[in-house]
């Protein structure tokens, strides 16, 4: 049996699936011989992907997107998983349902900072956007280079909130005093947590990004079927985290598949209009600049699973 080889470039994140294709036989199954390689954050795998130096990546669609408006070629081949941004605070913040609206739950933000991780990166783009929206020019963004860095400042009053993942809430409510104060969709309906970038060149490479695709939905599947196994092959795989703790992951946003659907690229052309609007691109980048669905809508063709 021949294996195909590509470089792919992943997050600490532990509900993606790569902790799954690393840690079972699924990408051998389908011919794939993977050098995974970790990033800090998604810019950080744009550049990556922009020196040549990988082939697929797991990221959120906003820095992705960035990339296209510089001159990334590269499509978004399929989907992962929808709503993974949540706001976390301690204590001394009252959540959104203390509130009558976002409006006056930002209010009590005025004169501080919500961290996030880098700028351009989909946590930071939807607090900007919130930011925007409501009009509140008093509440900074403070960007860290690793998600991991904005528990501690948190903890030590650097910022009054953080903008993150389910994982980032799990830590914050295990090893501090913070809470989730803004639910995953309460933020950016049905927002593309993260999705499967392959390269131009990789997909001209005619079956890879199929079976890649293939192994991924069966990963995405293991999740939604049975994530207590799931959560015991990521922690044994990963090392920095236990079972218990990526459990706690899925279940605050439980949203996990590989398909495209309309609702997917909808939310995600409302990023890349968002991305304009904000200065983060130069050009309106399309739908078709985006995607290419073809491969996906052939392994997936039924409806989503994402809200199962």
């Amino acid at each position: 049996m021949t294996l195909h080889r590509i470089r792919i470039g992943h997050l600490s994140t532990v509900y993606h699936t790569a902790f799954i294709l690393m840690g079972t036989d699924l990408l051998e199954k389908n011919q794939i011989q993977a050098e995974w390689t970790l990033f800090p954050s998604g810019p950080d795998i744009i550049r990556a992907m922009e020196k040549g130096d990988l082939d697929l990546a797991y990221l959120g669609l906003p820095p992705f997107i960035i990339g296209l408006d510089r001159g990334l070629q590269a499509r978004c081949v399929a989907g992962g998983h929808i709503e993974g941004t949540v706001i976390i605070a301690g204590p001394a913040v009252l959540p959104l349902d203390s509130y009558s609206d976002m409006n006056d739950f930002l209010d009590q933000f005025a004169g501080k900072s919500i961290g996030t991780p880098p700028k351009g990166s989909i946590h930071d783009i939807i607090v900007r956007d919130l930011l925007s929206r409501y009009g509140k020019e008093t509440v900074h963004v403070k960007n860290y280079a690793w998600a991991d860095f904005l528990h501690d400042a948190l903890e030590d009053g650097e910022i009054a909130a953080a903008a993150g993942t389910p994982a980032l809430a799990v830590a914050a409510r295990r090893y501090g005093s913070a809470q989730i104060v803004v639910p995953a969709e309460k933020i950016w309906p049905f927002n593309p947590s993260y999705g499967i970038i392959a390269t131009d060149d990789l997909i001209r490479r005619g079956d890879i990004v199929p079976a890649f695709i293939q192994a991924h939905e069966d990963a995405c599947q293991m999740i939604r079927k049975n994530p207590g196994e799931c959560a015991k092959i990521v922690a044994d795989t990963c090392g920095f985290v236990d079972e218990i703790f990526v459990e706690e992951a899925y279940r605050i946003s439980p949203h996990y598949c590989a398909a495209l659907p309309p609702e997917y690229v909808k939310s995600t052309k409302d990023f890349s209009h968002t991305l304009h609007t904000l200065g983060s691109t130069v050009n309106r980048i399309s739908e078709d600049d985006i995607f290419d669905l073809t491969i996906v809508n052939e392994i997936h063709p039924a409806g989503h699973h994402y809200r199962d």
